[in-house]
């Protein structure tokens, strides 16, 4: 594993929340909250986001209107990191910081999910590629004005996206099936 430059003093960050997801295995879960082809059901998970104890309600008390939540977490399955991986699409390697992957410097993530409600010491979202017991560091509220830029340059993956499709993003390796039910 590559080490990273000393002239930065390391910083600590604690969880604000967990999330609690149907994912429980990395394999289970898909590659981007909204593409979902290959899990289990089909469809954007709900999950929770349960706040740590001691985080003041007041804190989370707005967020009631918001369609959509940056969550800012912790990869805190990832085993380490290199500086070229292979993304599920795009052949061949890529610069770990051109890609998505979740084995990166700092193993901090950024997803934007769908905030279905507000409740006492939690919130329900939908459209979670986040796997059980993920470490939440912090909650932004989606801005579209701010937040929204569909015309941006995506690098390498708009060349994939013209040759195979913009929705063409793979969902886990090995499709989930339910499990046997013992009839049949």
């Amino acid at each position: 594993m590559p080490t990273m430059p000393t002239s930065h003093a390391p910083f600590t960050a604690h969880p604000i929340a967990h999330v609690r997801s149907p994912y429980a295995r990395r394999i289970d879960a898909p590659h981007q909250s909204t593409v979902v082809a290959g899990t289990e059901t089909g469809n954007e998970a709900e999950a929770r986001i349960e706040f740590v104890d001691g985080l003041p309600a007041e804190a989370f008390a707005d967020l009631a209107g918001f369609e959509r939540i940056w969550l800012i977490f912790v990869f805190h399955r990832s085993e380490g990191w290199k500086p070229q991986v292979r993304p599920p699409r795009g052949g061949g390697k890529r610069g770990v910081l051109a890609t998505r992957s979740p084995h990166r410097p700092s193993a901090i993530g950024l997803s934007a999910v769908e905030l279905v409600a507000v409740e006492a010491r939690a919130l329900r979202v939908r459209g979670v590629d986040l796997l059980d017991g993920t470490p939440i560091l912090d909650i932004k509220p989606y801005v579209p004005y701010a937040d929204a830029f569909p015309a941006a340059r995506a690098g390498w993956i708009d060349a994939i996206d013209a040759a195979q499709g913009r929705h063409s993003a793979p969902g886990p390796k090995r499709p989930r099936k339910p499990a046997d039910s013992g009839q049949g």
